[in-house]
């Protein structure tokens, strides 16, 4: 899922608005394939509604569960993922390569 920036961070004021806890994720490294490049973002809410997109497949999933666990503690995470060519397809990263995922809580 594509998404522009600017809609990840409406859509993520919108949610505060309405009094949704919010966290925000950000590829802030990458090295070798990774399907996102540096500054893509993600936004979930205290419902689990996302928006925009940060690497898709199981890291995806793994930095919705910790945007969960950030909005209810209001401490950021830097989220580090990396696999070796073998495992790439198994979690995502055609290819092999290393992710660095910054997320944390709007406020």
């Amino acid at each position: 899922m594509t998404t522009d920036l600017d809609d990840v961070l409406t859509q993520a004021a919108a949610w505060q608005d309405e009094g949704h806890g919010v966290a925000l994720a950000t590829v802030v490294k990458t090295w070798g394939s990774s399907p996102r490049p540096v500054g893509s973002q993600l936004a979930v809410n205290d419902e689990g509604t996302m928006v925009g997109s940060v690497s898709g497949g199981c890291i995806e999933g793994a930095v919705i569960d910790q945007a969960k666990s950030v909005i209810k503690e209001g401490k950021p995470e830097l989220m580090e993922f990396g696999v070796t060519d073998d495992m790439a397809w198994e979690v995502g990263l055609s290819c092999g390569g290393e992710v660095h995922v910054f997320v944390e809580p709007l406020k």
